[in-house]
């Protein structure tokens, strides 16, 4: 073999390599100018130590292109925008690197964000992953927002059960997909019902109030509450909070009954009567509020409808806080058509109406369904198998009930 034989591969794997530097240095630099928080650690992207660049004892050339690095391949990966934060499922989270690279807004407001979307940097973006509080900084999913969100993202996967802040049609017109946490929450919340059921029938919370302020019970004694055994419960949305809900309640002896848009089969009904909407109201001890807030059912619960209640009911709201009317609660409360009420949802969280502040028969929690360790971890990490399901399948895991046809 003639000495140009042995040195011009040499030469040319040098430059090449040398070549390969350069680009990585170039790609590091702009790519430390991008917010990415779990696909790319630091702004380079060398994963193992770098090949010398002169022979040593343990190193051999090689000519096969295959065996060195692209620069360019990790770039390739899509991008999945984080709206809000994750708290618990961070491993989950990391797993993501493997085939996204994952990155942030700058944004801090809704007009941000828009001039966020419209200047290009989320165009490499084809999933979100969107948590409730985050509307603080993109305000609701609507018409306006969707217009502004770049071309290529198709999917939106909301951490939650109920969907409201996101316009579902809009987003369907916009051929963009979005997923819930239709089960993970179901035993959180209707742990919570349960709770706002017990302490509203009994009466708990005045004495509550009374015992903190050093009144023992109360002067005078607060009215004797009622038992739940043999009360018959109506469930509005018998959905999977709602089911879970009525074997809760099953256990404490009362019976259920509940109207949805349609009947349910015997199976998932459970031994549940289906009554109308109207018996639902006339015929309930206690009114349980299960459905999702849309244009239908937003204050489906008003005046008209407590009228036809049995006087002295007793209602719980673990569902949306508009979906029912809280100014026509307060003047049913105050007139004793209602007896009392447990809520966890109001209409203009976190304000409360202050007629309802103001009434010891008012059990009021702040939101607080899904508040464990547990079921935020298991949203969490629900709502992160939908993102992974958009990029590798090129579809969600669990898709909202108007676009599972889609």
């Amino acid at each position: 073999m003639s000495i140009l034989n042995q040195i011009i591969p040499g030469i040319y794997l040098s430059s090449l390599i040398n070549q390969v530097s350069v680009h990585r240095a170039v790609s590091g630099i702009i790519s430390s100018k991008v917010v990415i928080r779990g696909a790319i650690a630091s702004p380079h992207y060398r994963t193992s130590p770098p090949r010398p660049l002169h022979r040593t004892s343990s190193w051999k050339p090689s000519y096969a292109f295959s065996t060195i690095e692209n620069p360019t391949s990790k770039m390739s990966k899509p991008q999945v925008l984080l709206l809000g934060e994750i708290d618990h499922a961070h491993d989950a989270w990391s797993s993501l690197a493997s085939i996204a690279d994952v990155i942030e807004p700058k944004a801090r407001s809704r007009d941000e964000f828009i001039k966020e979307c419209k200047s290009g940097a989320f165009d490499r973006v084809v999933a979100t992953y969107r948590t409730f509080t985050s509307v603080a900084i993109t305000g609701l999913i609507d018409e306006e927002l969707i217009a502004a969100l770049p071309k290529g993202l198709k999917f939106i996967a909301h951490n939650g059960a109920g969907y409201d802040q996101i316009d579902v049609n809009a987003c369907t017109k916009a051929d963009i997909r979005v997923s819930n946490v239709p089960t993970a929450v179901d035993d959180a919340t209707a742990d919570t019902n349960m709770f706002l059921i017990l302490g509203a029938l009994r009466g708990f919370n005045t004495s509550l109030f009374a015992l903190r302020n050093g009144h023992w019970k109360g002067s005078p004694p607060p009215p004797l509450g009622h038992d739940p055994q043999g009360k018959v419960i109506g469930i509005l949305g018998m959905g999977g909070i709602g089911r879970n809900l009525m074997k809760k309640a099953s256990a404490f002896g009362m019976t259920t009954q509940y109207h949805n848009r349609t009947k349910l089969s015997d199976e998932l009904s459970g031994g549940a009567k289906y009554v109308s909407f109207d018996e639902l109201l006339a015929t309930s001890d206690v009114l349980s509020l299960n459905l999702p807030l849309n244009k239908q059912t937003r204050h489906i619960i008003s005046t008209a409808e407590f009228e036809k209640m049995k006087k002295g009911v007793v209602i719980t709201n673990t569902a949306r806080g508009a979906v029912m009317n809280e100014d026509a609660l307060v003047k049913a409360l105050e007139n004793g058509q209602v007896w009392s009420a447990g809520l966890d949802v109001f209409e203009e969280e976190p304000k409360v109406h202050p007629g309802l502040v103001g009434n010891p028969h008012v059990m009021l929690l702040p939101h607080m369904g899904t508040w464990t360790v547990e079921t935020q971890t298991k949203m969490e990490v629900w709502c992160i198998n939908n993102v992974k399901s958009a990029i590798e399948k090129g579809k969600l895991m669990s898709p909202v009930g108007e676009q599972r046809d889609m």
